[in-house]
């Protein structure tokens, strides 16, 4: 597994769903369909998103830590 960190490209809009796929070794679009089908279960969803996009760094600022 890698590092959990939000990549520069692939992103759609804050790249969460693109990090969580990376880092559990499944495609980005799977893991989109996850997240809009957990979309119609209640839930806090969307401030997960929100959290996560804002907890997790960057994928160059990560680079440049190291």
């Amino acid at each position: 597994m890698t590092a959990l960190a939000r990549p520069t490209n692939g992103r759609m809009i804050g790249g969460v769903c693109a990090a969580l796929a990376r880092r559990f070794g499944t495609s980005a679009t799977t893991m989109r369909v996850i997240f809009v089908l957990s979309c119609l279960l209640p839930g806090p969803q969307f401030l997960l998103y929100i959290a996560l996009w804002i907890l997790l760094p960057s994928e160059g600022k990560v680079r440049q830590a190291w």
